[in-house]
């Protein structure tokens, strides 16, 4: 089977390509800097464009997770743009290119993000619920699923996975998180209530895995532990893990103030909960925020 992923080079990415190079896959990644994919990508075929890809070469799937960082940095009007470029614009370019091959790849797995729901408060949600009132956020997620729903059209298999804050070793939230709460310095955000959707970075990887290889797998899915919890049950768990107190808070207002309207990915919440992957047999190997912490911060040493 061979592979082309874009966003091959992020923290996703490159799980993604150490599983499926276990697996025997052959991997082509699209980047910006295809001299280093090789390095990064275990092993894989860097690219620059999608033009290098003859319409005679066959690619099986395409696993989509392009975008740039939505949380570093306030979302001025050119950091809106960008957000949206990289996202969308490139979704609608990758479809485009894969309608027009004489064999289109047969599915088509498009990252999203929990932030498709907004900020929801005490309302369960799952695949089934309808769009908020949108939000920057929200509507950037559902203008990118709208744009890879489009593959349908030429008879690719289509699942976008709406991917909850990734907890991993090697990067992401935690990277951020674990200098200030080493030091005793972490604290809730707001009040702590808003409810906070988390996955294990080795639970993403099977989904995504689960999700490919089961042919009914088609649509939404979110890619989130069942385990949700508030942010101020997060902020105990992870100093209680590290061995540090959490008593520094940081209030509401000093986040908008600071961060302006990107301040809702930190004091909104999703009580979100995974509904279709589980109906289609997907079993979680972290479900528990304890014990997924555990393993990436203190297991880890012991080898």
């Amino acid at each position: 089977m061979q592979i082309l992923l874009t966003g091959g080079t992020g923290l996703v990415g490159r799980a993604l390509c150490r599983h499926f190079k276990q697996q025997g896959c052959q991997l082509i990644v699209l980047s910006r800097q295809p001299d280093k994919v090789a390095g990064l990508c275990s092993g894989a075929r860097g690219i620059l464009t999608l033009d290098e890809l003859n319409s005679g070469e066959p690619v099986d799937v395409v696993i989509n997770l392009a975008g740039a960082p939505i949380a570093d940095r306030p979302w001025s009007p050119s950091r809106r743009q960008l957000l949206r470029h990289s996202r969308i614009d490139l979704t609608r370019e990758l479809v485009d290119w894969m309608a027009q091959r004489a064999q289109p790849p047969a599915v088509l797995l498009s990252a999203s993000a929990t932030g498709w729901y907004g900020d929801r408060g005490e309302e369960r949600v799952d695949e089934s619920s309808a769009p908020p009132i949108a939000d920057f956020a929200s509507q950037l997620c559902q203008d990118w699923e709208a744009e890879a729903m489009r593959a349908e059209a030429f008879g690719s298999r289509v699942a976008c996975v709406r991917i909850a804050p990734v907890l991993s070793a090697e990067g992401g939230m935690l990277a951020k998180l674990l200098p200030v709460f080493r030091l005793g310095l972490g604290g809730r955000l707001g009040n702590g209530q808003q409810w906070m959707p988390w996955t294990h970075i080795d639970d993403l990887v099977r989904l995504f895995a689960h999700v490919l290889a089961n042919d009914s797998c088609r649509g939404v899915y979110n890619a989130c532990s069942p385990g949700v919890v508030r942010n101020a049950e997060f902020t105990r768990a992870l100093a209680h893990t590290l061995r540090r107190p959490a008593l520094l808070p940081a209030p509401a207002w000093a986040l908008k103030l600071l961060l302006g309207e990107m301040s809702i990915l930190l004091t909104g919440g999703q009580h979100v909960q995974p509904k279709r992957a589980a109906d289609s047999g997907f079993a979680w190997h972290y479900p528990d925020l304890s014990a997924a912490l555990q393993q990436l911060l203190i297991a880890p040493k012991r080898g």
